[in-house]
């Protein structure tokens, strides 16, 4: 039902103020229940009616003004200049948000000129309306003819507004679109930019619909399946201030616009006993996080030790004061077991999460994401999701082999070497630039708290200090414009400095000037910390544990120094097509599974089909 646009749940505070300023009147609902709603005079109304309360207010959308910047972050605020009231909106779920306040630009700007309806009899309309008869009804989903209609209004008065002479029809017609009956957003750029927008698929829907039901789950996929995809979708789905998004790594957290489990947690790394850890995270700062979190998101869980996760799990139910498993937090869990082991500093034994006893108390259901987005070619991948499971044919191994010969470099950009250590990469990098003739020039990243720059080095893709050269083979570290092809991962070379900026030339012929752009990292406490940093990294080399989530364009590997199951196969991963792709001296001894993976993996498809059709409660009283 809220799916349309014409629905939100979330903390709405309404505050009138009188010719003065000063506040005459405030309600503050924590939980509520906005609808949009139509009375007889054609007049559309945001009805506000809180949860545990029969009190509602209704405000006329005339004259407003929609504050939208942060509505990323589950926040707005709509000015009624009319009734001089202020509605501010928080704690709301951003997709849900975004829909709403697209309706309402939508359904304002797509009326006919005047903003209402002409009416026949408006004496007779009017006393329906606030009659017993009432003559409220919601408003219905937002139309194609209605879309195309908004847009147009928007383009209009984004060109108007880049006139810089007066009077002109420009203007004059943007007056009219602005008028008392059209909202004063900020041009559709957010709204019609949407990337909550991008439609899911089937199967991705399906796990999203288990998440709103209130299911824990765990999903799962083969490398450029969109599980980071689908995991941004449904955070943005929850709402934020009771909403933890976690990771096993800085920089996967970052991608999510999280933070690590381990910040997370407070216990550490977890070396010590479940009473020591408990005892740790019931410090007044951490506890209050893991209390007001209902919903907790880990992604690259295949990273996480088990044991760890035993004591998360431990520590949830002691500080909640909740027995329920993990306390009675709802999980979404992320990842692909094929992909890159636990990382445990104080064993040399991996204990899986699925290994753990908490997992199987824990998740409820299961789910596999089989449609690949990253690669289009079907015989590629074909061949990534055998090396997934170790498995290798001749065929297999002859097609990789004639890589090793063929040329993908590129308007002057060379192939990136995924290296299996971090060290070798590094350098790599520095030896190159060393090599290279010309004045360096340096880039120091602008850090919002200086106190932080070694979390931020931690998480953060961009580094605090960027050395380049002309000639310098670097890597796009954010999504500048995806239509042409400026996107993360994309390969250039610095070609020139112009006023000290650097001047990117990419694969695809692409010229970019490189500006500085922002990261934003949320701390334990909720705070942001920022960065600006040119969105560049050196890329003749990076290693395969940097490499995860990436999508690269041009990259060349040598799996001989490869020790660990599936670091073969994410490596190879990153490819977009084996055109883009050079194996040098690839070997079969270079791919394979981890057995106790591969026998979670056959039990998992073995029950998909009977955690389908069968309810969660009959399935737990078989058991």
């Amino acid at each position: 039902m809220e799916a349309d646009g014409c629905y939100l749940s979330c903390t709405a505070v309404a505050e009138w103020t009188n010719a003065q300023g000063l506040t005459t009147r405030k309600v503050s609902y924590r939980s509520a229940q906005l609808r949009l709603i139509r009375n007889n005079l054609r007049q559309m109304l945001i009805e506000i009616r809180a949860d545990k309360a029969n009190t509602t207010i209704k405000l006329v959308l005339k004259g407003i003004n929609v504050l939208n910047r942060f509505m990323s972050e589950g926040k707005s605020t709509i000015k009624f200049a009319e009734e001089r009231c202020t509605l501010f909106l928080s704690n709301a779920p951003a997709a849900q948000l975004i829909t709403f306040l697209k309706t309402i630009f939508v359904k304002m700007t797509g009326q006919p000129e005047g903003g209402k309806q002409k009416s026949k009899n408006p004496l007779r309309e009017q006393l329906l309306s606030n009659g017993k008869l009432g003559g409220i009804q919601d408003i219905s989903p937002a139309t194609n003819a209605e879309l195309d209609l908004a847009k147009e209004k928007a383009l209009l008065v984004a060109a108007s507004r880049k006139t810089v002479t007066t009077p002109s029809p420009s203007t004059i017609r943007k007056r009219k679109l602005t008028d008392s009956n059209t909202p004063k957003v900020p041009i559709a750029k957010k709204l019609y930019a949407n990337p909550t927008a991008v439609p899911l698929t089937d199967e991705q829907k399906t796990v999203l619909e288990a998440v709103l039901r209130g299911k824990n789950i765990f999903f799962t996929g083969s490398a450029g399946t969109g599980k980071s995809f689908l995991l941004k979708r449904i955070i943005s789905e929850l709402p934020p201030d009771a909403t933890t998004a976690t990771a096993s790594t800085g920089v996967a957290a970052c991608h999510i616009g999280g933070i690590t489990l381990h910040q997370f947690s407070g216990i550490g790394l977890g070396t010590g006993t479940i009473e020591r850890c408990c005892q740790m995270a019931s410090k007044p700062a951490c506890a209050t996080v893991w209390r007001r979190t209902k919903y907790l998101i880990i992604d690259e869980i295949s990273m996480v030790d088990g044991e760890y996760f035993e004591k998360i799990e431990a520590v949830a139910r002691h500080v909640r004061k909740n027995d329920r498993p993990f306390g009675g937090i709802q999980l979404i869990l992320c990842g692909d077991f094929f992909q890159l082991p636990p990382v445990n500093k104080m064993s040399e034994t991996k204990k899986f999460c699925f290994q753990s006893k908490a997992w199987e108390k824990c998740v409820h259901l299961n789910f596999e994401l089989q449609i690949v987005h990253r690669q289009k070619d079907p015989k590629f991948i074909k061949i990534l999701n055998s090396l997934r499971i170790g498995r290798i044919t001749d065929e297999i191994t002859t097609m990789l082999k004639s890589t090793s010969s063929q040329k993908i470099e590129k308007n002057g950009i060379l192939a990136t070497r995924l290296c299996s250590h971090v060290n070798e990469a590094n350098d790599i990098n520095e030896s190159q630039l060393a090599n290279l003739k010309g004045t360096p020039k340096t880039y120091v990243a602008n850090d919002s708290d200086p106190g932080m720059t070694k979390t931020l080095d931690q998480q953060l893709p961009v580094p605090g200090k960027l050395t380049l050269k002309v000639g310098a083979q670097v890597m796009l570290l954010k999504n500048i414009n995806i239509s042409n092809g400026l996107v993360n991962g994309a390969r250039g070379v610095v070609v020139r400095f112009e006023d000290e900026t650097p001047v990117i030339q990419f694969r695809s012929g692409e010229i970019y000037h490189a500006t500085f752009e922002k990261w934003s990292v949320r701390t334990t406490s909720g705070n942001v910390i920022r960065r600006k940093q040119i969105p560049l990294k050196l890329a003749w080399a990076f290693s395969i544990h940097k490499s995860q989530g990436l999508t690269l364009d041009c990259v060349e590997m040598s799996l001989a120094k490869v020790f660990d199951a599936g670091q073969a196969y994410v490596a190879l991963s990153r490819a977009q097509s084996l055109d883009s792709l050079r194996v040098l001296d690839f070997s079969g001894r270079q791919v394979w599974a981890n057995t106790s993976v591969l026998e979670f993996y056959r039990n998992f498809r073995r029950h998909l089909h009977d955690i389908e059709f069968i309810p969660l409660g009959k399935k737990s009283q078989e058991k």
